[in-house]
């Protein structure tokens, strides 16, 4: 059967619909593809009726980000917004041996199904699975990094300044600011200077009035889409900061990273050679020498904690996991709660789709190894999918909060001298300032926890 193929006269006619994943990764990514010519638009609904669109178009047994993302680009379909026969639809294909990398037929299918048959999709992949005229140009690939670069940079800091902020929004709005900025930075070469716009970015956040408290900290993992898609978390992030705690995203750099490295590994372990492997390595060198380089300016700044070196992720799991593992999120989900339990934050949410065998394996299936290893590891597994109520995630997640109150409890001052947690002081405000602290008396006076 012949479906239709975007082709280079679309470009100025047809709306592409991309469903969001990253709200501030794809808000940059978004801004490079309108300034290379492409009309494209982000779509942030998140009604229930995206649900249940999902499960009229596919069988209900389908994977929970496939149903989700296909009934959200229907969804967008039947609005009434678009000219359907002027849009084109994009998804993202993996090529490993996930079912994402059938979303695609799925997604054309419930097109089919819907009598949308004649809409476009354009698969977003690096293993040519889709030819279509839709090109991912060098130029295009380069400020690409650059914005996953500063989105995970936005979204790292962001996280621990919203808890506490002392203004409702401010955060929010410093957010807003840097996505125009670098946005239109875009257009030119502004975005190049690295180090300018992460100073920029750093001052800025340091900048917001915070409370001096201490609250405790949750990472996230997961299969890729539930771990960062509020419409796939039913907006956990949200929830965590309502349930008066931190929560701690690993980077979208450190997925890019996982990717290139399983080429390297492909040749260890197969022996594959070719330009797909030099590639990777290539890439992996590249990506590793800029988050090294991002991880350094948050160390110099001296407030807020720099994320991990993908070097520490690899061998804090090497002893529990190897890297040939690498189905779905594969190793790195694994490597990823290691890591932030080795880091202090030994709260973690595990986010997955019910039935998603992959992420069962590395993610279920490996939390008692875990634990073994890290016997003050506080971890969760939720499940996603249609059929699973909200409150009975959030109550899992409260349950687990209460665990982890529990244990800062056990740890407050005592009379014997032990070690301890000091109680949180409420009453002491974070100043505002500026400029970036350029003491240790100064960065004292503006620390967050």
């Amino acid at each position: 059967m012949k479906y239709p193929v975007y082709t280079k006269d679309m470009k100025a006619t047809h709306t592409i619909l991309v469903p969001n994943m990253l709200p501030v990764h794809f808000r940059l990514i978004i801004e490079i593809l309108r300034q290379d010519g492409y009309n494209v638009e982000l779509i942030e609904t998140t009604h229930r009726g995206i649900v249940d669109e999902g499960l009229r178009s596919v069988h209900n047994d389908t994977c929970y980000p496939a149903l989700l993302v296909i009934g959200q680009l229907l969804d967008a379909l039947k609005s009434g917004k678009y000219d359907p026969h002027r849009t084109v639809l994009m998804i993202s294909q993996t090529g490993g041996g996930c079912r994402a990398s059938n979303y695609i037929h799925l997604l054309r299918k419930a097109l089919a199904k819907s009598e949308f048959s004649y809409v476009p999709v354009v698969s977003l992949n690096f293993t040519g699975m889709e030819e279509s005229e839709f090109k991912l140009t060098i130029p295009l690939l380069i400020k690409a990094s650059f914005a996953i670069m500063f989105g995970d940079l936005l979204m790292h800091i962001a996280n621990q300044c919203r808890p506490y902020e002392l203004e409702k929004g401010a955060t929010d709005a410093v957010v807003d600011k840097w996505v125009d900025r670098l946005g239109k930075q875009f257009r030119g070469g502004g975005f190049l200077s690295v180090a300018a716009n992460y100073r920029g970015i750093l001052n800025d956040f340091a900048a917001i009035e915070r409370v001096n408290i201490k609250k405790p900290r949750v990472g996230i993992v997961g299969e890729i889409y539930v771990k960062y898609a509020p419409l796939g978390n039913n907006n956990l992030e949200q929830f965590l900061l309502d349930e008066g705690t931190e929560p701690v995203v690993p980077g979208l750099l450190d997925f890019c990273l996982y990717c290139a490295n399983n080429s390297g590994m492909d040749r260890k372990l197969y022996g594959r050679k070719g330009v797909k492997s030099n590639g990777g390595r290539l890439a992996y060198r590249y990506l590793l020498m800029r988050q090294r380089q991002l991880i350094s300016k948050i160390k110099k700044h001296g407030v807020f904690d720099p994320p991990c070196d993908f070097e520490h992720l690899k061998e804090v799991s090497a002893d529990i996991i190897g890297q040939g593992v690498k189905m779905g999120e594969g190793w790195l989900l694994t490597a990823e709660m290691c890591d932030l339990v080795d880091s202090g934050i030994r709260n973690v949410i595990c986010t997955q789709p019910f039935g998603c065998l992959p992420n069962h394996i590395v993610a279920k299936g490996m939390t008692r190894a875990v634990k073994e290893k890290y016997p003050q590891a506080n971890i969760v597994s939720i499940d996603y999918d249609p059929g699973a109520t909200r409150i009975n995630q959030e109550n899992r997640i409260k349950l687990m909060l209460a665990m982890a109150r529990q244990a800062e409890k056990a740890e407050q001052p005592v009379a014997d001298g032990h070690p301890h947690i000091p109680a949180p002081n409420t009453a002491e405000l974070v100043p505002s300032t500026d400029a970036a602290p350029d003491s240790r008396e100064e960065k004292a006076a503006v620390e967050v926890r």
